[in-house]
């Protein structure tokens, strides 16, 4: 079946213990809401259907996703985005990677990066100060490459960086915002939005 993003399935990687931060930020709350379920938000708004989740530190119920468990989250996020890229159904043309704890990144990011793949693109990285950043999107066609190029915590770095002549940058400084939360204090800084 054919989400309103034209078979581009959304992946949020969550399976983080969160050391820096004192425990899994999947679960943190920003403004009353999981960071999790707000990542599912961003992705399901943004045209993205299905959206998986990988998840593995806390595993824990997810409205409007399908739950994907990473027994192996540890050895850091290559392994969540491998997981997760086993897990999207066949009819995903390609795929929206966004990180949990991203929370300011907003769903017109992820329109851009959908309508740069019906534009022809094969990858969409979304950029802030023209430096790239999350998230990303990719076609079916570099599924393999990405997941044999993700060790440890790099996820589809190595392969962005391998492959640059594909990288079909997506300005999004207008609409979103790549702060990461890293520790308790990123998450007490960024606030209520």
């Amino acid at each position: 079946m054919t989400g309103p993003g034209g078979g581009v399935a959304g992946l949020l990687l969550a399976a983080g213990g969160g050391s820096r931060f004192g425990g899994p930020k999947a679960v943190a709350e920003l403004a009353g809401e999981r960071l999790v379920d707000r990542g599912v938000r961003l992705l399901a708004s943004g045209g993205c259907a299905p959206v998986v989740v990988v998840l593995g530190a806390a595993m824990v119920p997810v409205e409007g996703a399908v739950v994907v468990a990473n027994p192996g989250w540890a050895a850091g996020m290559g392994s969540s985005l491998r997981a997760g890229l086993r897990a999207l159904p066949g009819s995903a043309r390609a795929v929206v990677v966004a990180l949990a704890d991203q929370p300011l990144v907003r769903p017109p990011a992820v329109r851009r990066l959908i309508e740069a793949f019906a534009s022809g693109a094969t990858v969409a990285v979304a950029t802030y100060g023209g430096a790239p950043r999350n998230p990303v999107l990719l076609a079916r066609e570099h599924f393999a490459e990405v997941a044999a190029l993700a060790e440890g915590d790099v996820g589809a770095r190595a392969f962005l960086r391998a492959r640059p002549e594909l990288l079909t940058p997506v300005p999004c400084d207008d609409v979103a915002d790549p702060a990461d939360v890293d520790t308790p204090e990123d998450l007490r800084r960024l606030g209520p939005p």
